[in-house]
């Protein structure tokens, strides 16, 4: 078989999944206090611009390497593809829930904007725009996997509990939102509708 005869056969039998628009509702917008905090807190509204969201702790153009690119030596610059975190009100619930904790409040992990209604919030895949009611677009990178950091944040709320910091990454898996970058500036409140513009997929196989 030619690779033109080979190529030819893998897209015939290609499963492409059509692009759709999803509508949401932002429920809270929220920020740190400095750019030291981890936590973020209940706000008006929220100012997006190039860089982030101003003074915010993963506020910038660029930022350091961590345990999260092995591929590059702790503290390389690279691009900031982690701007903004997004989470949904409903994978809270099921996260809370698998925790068997009261609530699970977005400040505690960190979470910059939250909304419901769009299903499956954390498997929206990388390139989806998130356009906003009020103008701003926020492009997704992709989920965000849940760490032992922000499972820490979460205990000091329950001190009663032991062992949530650990238990936090192991249910919410693919349910703790998604990390996105700012691609057009604006301000974004709560009440206002968001929809998510998904792009078309498929899975890369080459075998």
């Amino acid at each position: 078989m030619t690779n033109a005869t080979a190529l030819n056969a893998t897209l015939d039998a290609l499963r492409v999944i059509r692009g759709r628009k999803l509508k949401g509702r932002v429920e809270e917008v929220l920020k740190t206090r400095t750019h030291e905090d981890f936590n973020t807190f209940s706000c008006e509204a929220l100012t997006l611009g190039m860089e982030g969201i101003p003074g915010d702790l993963h506020s910038g153009f660029s930022r350091c390497s961590g345990g999260r690119e092995p591929w590059y030596p702790r503290g390389t610059e690279m691009c900031n593809e982690r701007q903004i975190s997004v989470l949904s009100i409903e994978e809270l619930a099921v996260i809370a829930g698998r925790m068997e904790i009261s609530q699970l409040h977005a400040g505690w992990i960190g979470g910059n904007i939250s909304v419901s209604g769009i299903p499956s919030l954390s498997l929206i895949p990388p390139r989806t725009r998130l356009v906003f009611e009020g103008g701003a677009v926020v492009r997704v990178d992709g989920d965000n996997a849940p760490c032992r950091y922000a499972g820490k944040s979460i205990a000091k709320h329950f001190r009663e509990r032991e062992g949530l910091d650990l238990l936090f990454p192991k249910v919410a898996r693919r349910l703790r939102g998604l990390v996105g970058f700012v691609e057009r500036p604006g301000v974004v409140k709560a009440g206002e509708e968001v929809t998510a513009h998904v792009p078309e997929q498929w899975i890369y196989d080459p075998a």
